[in-house]
């Protein structure tokens, strides 16, 4: 029950206070990532230096997981050389599908607050668009989507109409 009322505490702070929310005048980086399924839609924008994430900023409309989760992204990755970022994107989205068991060994921190996601498919796609899109950025594409492809829930039997 802790967990639970942490998550809660921790979405509601993060969604009424975004870290890192608006945009860069002239990043390196940048992407946007739309979830078809629930219509949130965020662009990421860094600047990359020496091979580190050395400012990241992200804003548009979105639900309070997917804002809460791009808040709590920002400031984890943030000063992180690139190749620590997709270790902490691939481990997010481990965790947030059940893949990585989030009590072994990780560098996920304070962002295993969204183990409980993988319970809810619906909402584990608000919880990795950030993550998507910052992996996208990083990649030099210009979008990223949750749907088709790049579904971070293949099989879930969620589906979009037109899919």
């Amino acid at each position: 029950m802790k967990t639970k009322q942490l998550y809660q505490e921790v979405i509601l702070d993060h969604n009424k206070k975004p870290r890192n929310w608006g945009h860069l005048d002239a990043p390196s980086h940048k992407a946007e990532g739309l979830n078809p399924l629930c219509g949130d839609h965020i662009w990421v924008s860094l600047n990359v230096a020496d091979s580190r994430v050395a400012e990241i900023a992200f804003e548009g409309e979105s639900c309070a997981i997917c804002k809460a989760s791009a808040s709590m992204m920002t400031s984890k990755v943030k000063g992180k050389s690139v190749d620590e970022a997709e270790q902490l994107v691939e481990e997010f989205r481990g965790m947030t599908t059940g893949s990585l068991d989030a009590s072994g060994s990780n560098h996920l921190g304070h962002l295993t607050v969204f183990e409980g996601v993988k319970d809810l498919p619906s909402r584990v796609k608000c919880a990795v668009l950030p993550w998507h899109t910052l992996h996208a950025a990083l990649h030099a594409e210009t979008s990223t989507s949750t749907e088709g492809d790049e579904d971070p829930v293949p099989g879930s039997g969620i589906a979009t109409s037109g899919r």
